[in-house]
């Protein structure tokens, strides 16, 4: 599995993936080119946002790395990493989480980030399993919702 950095050029198959995982979970979410633009590739809180490519070139996955800024909507301490990751169901159990956050690990790092929160549905038993194989462990369970921390150092 390849990964690199993603650019502008590649909102329209972010996306496809947010569409595809709208399609397979039926959980609604923004996933237009403005959203996507302005969320993942333009956003001034931007880390990294890598994307993972199959062996066709195609992009089926992605993951984003933001600084938490004060009164985020995640309630995230400032100057934390909040992270978000979005793979096609077509790519599951294919390696792709763990190459994306191999990727986000090394920006975290390089950014001089402490720690990492993913915000995941508690409904969402594969996103859970995914970020606790990673490493990231509960510390905040607000009504529907599960916040898992990563110590990067």
């Amino acid at each position: 599995m390849d990964t690199r950095l993603a650019s502008t050029s590649d909102a329209a198959a972010l996306c496809r993936v947010l569409r595809e995982i709208i399609e397979h979970t039926g959980r609604e979410r923004p996933s237009d080119e403005a959203f996507v633009i302005r969320q993942y590739l333009a956003n001034p809180a931007s880390i990294r946002c890598t994307v993972a490519i199959d062996t066709a070139g195609e992009v089926v996955g992605f993951q984003s790395l933001l600084r938490a800024e004060g009164g985020n909507r995640y309630d995230v301490p400032a100057g934390w990493g909040i992270i978000g990751t979005h793979i096609s169901p077509r790519a599951h159990r294919q390696g792709v989480g763990s190459a994306l956050f191999r990727s986000s690990r090394e920006a975290a790092e390089q950014a001089g980030l402490e720690t990492i929160d993913a915000c995941i549905a508690a409904d969402n038993a594969s996103g859970l399993r995914y970020y606790e194989a990673m490493g990231f462990r509960t510390y905040r369970e607000p009504v529907g919702i599960v916040q898992k921390a990563y110590v990067v150092r």
